[in-house]
């Protein structure tokens, strides 16, 4: 019985290494510091969608320390100096830090509650070029209030404007640990965007054959948006008495594939 453990777990090791052996790590945001990398991150500022209606630049909702990132859903309690009942802290790489064809990861920890929407996902780096949804948006991971599980999905021209949604499937379910950080990642290949969680895959969304356009758009350079919203039509109402909320992220890496 020792002997076919010890073989299983010499096994694992062996998968586990080679998986990991593709990768060459090429960059990482470890937050230490008090202050956002502004050659790397922006705050992001307030604009029309449902995700981006509450994005705030107060302070209390953004905190750096010990090598974490602490984005906050707070109760805004200056509705003179801003109508928005609840104001909300996001950060991303737009105009400045790029990602194309390799593996993105993100450490996080969600707090949930009532009408919270934690994402972390991507858009088109020239996005004045290419708009949306025919350049695509890559949703590494979304969570809604309290669940176990987080929604990781694609949006395009193709599943969007035509609708064509199921062929293939745009998206999936990930179970997490919904008390403990847990590991966000997507895989960019030419050909399919490789979705896991904690190392697990999850979900893939490849390049299909159709006379329909704008299926895959995902081949191009990405900017990333972590960010933590409050409320909106997917989520519902916010609970306030759940206020404030966290969404804490410990590091960023990004792959390029060794081969």
């Amino acid at each position: 019985m020792k002997k076919v453990l010890l073989l299983w777990i010499t096994g694992w090791l062996m998968v586990a290494c080679q998986h990991h052996s593709q990768w060459e790590l090429i960059w990482e945001e470890n937050f230490n510091g008090t202050e956002l990398d502004t050659a790397i991150w922006s705050m992001i500022p307030r604009g029309n969608p449902d995700w981006q209606n509450t994005m705030s630049y107060d302070e209390r909702c953004y905190e750096l320390a010990e090598g974490k990132l602490t984005l906050r859903g707070i109760i805004n309690e200056d509705l003179q100096k801003d109508s928005s009942p609840y104001i909300t802290g996001g950060v991303w790489t737009k105009g400045k830090k790029s990602f194309n064809r390799g593996r993105i990861e993100v450490k996080a920890k969600l707090n949930g509650a009532q009408g919270a929407w934690p994402a972390i996902w991507m858009l088109p780096f020239e996005s004045d070029k290419y708009g949306w949804p025919q350049g695509g948006e890559v949703d590494i991971m979304e969570r809604l209030n309290h669940d176990t599980f987080v929604y990781q999905t694609v949006h395009s021209h193709y599943t969007y404007t035509l609708g064509e949604d199921k062929n293939p499937p745009n998206g999936s379910t990930a179970n997490i640990n919904p008390h403990d950080f847990n590991v966000y990642g997507v895989d960019f290949f030419p050909d399919s965007l490789v979705f896991h969680v904690n190392g697990v895959k999850s979900f893939t969304y490849p390049r299909v054959e159709t006379d329909k356009e704008g299926q895959f758009p995902f081949d191009i350079s990405q900017y990333l948006l972590i960010d933590m919203q409050l409320g909106g039509t997917w989520v519902g109402e916010v609970d306030p008495t759940g206020l404030p909320v966290e969404m804490e992220i410990d590091w960023v890496k990004y792959y390029k594939r060794n081969n």
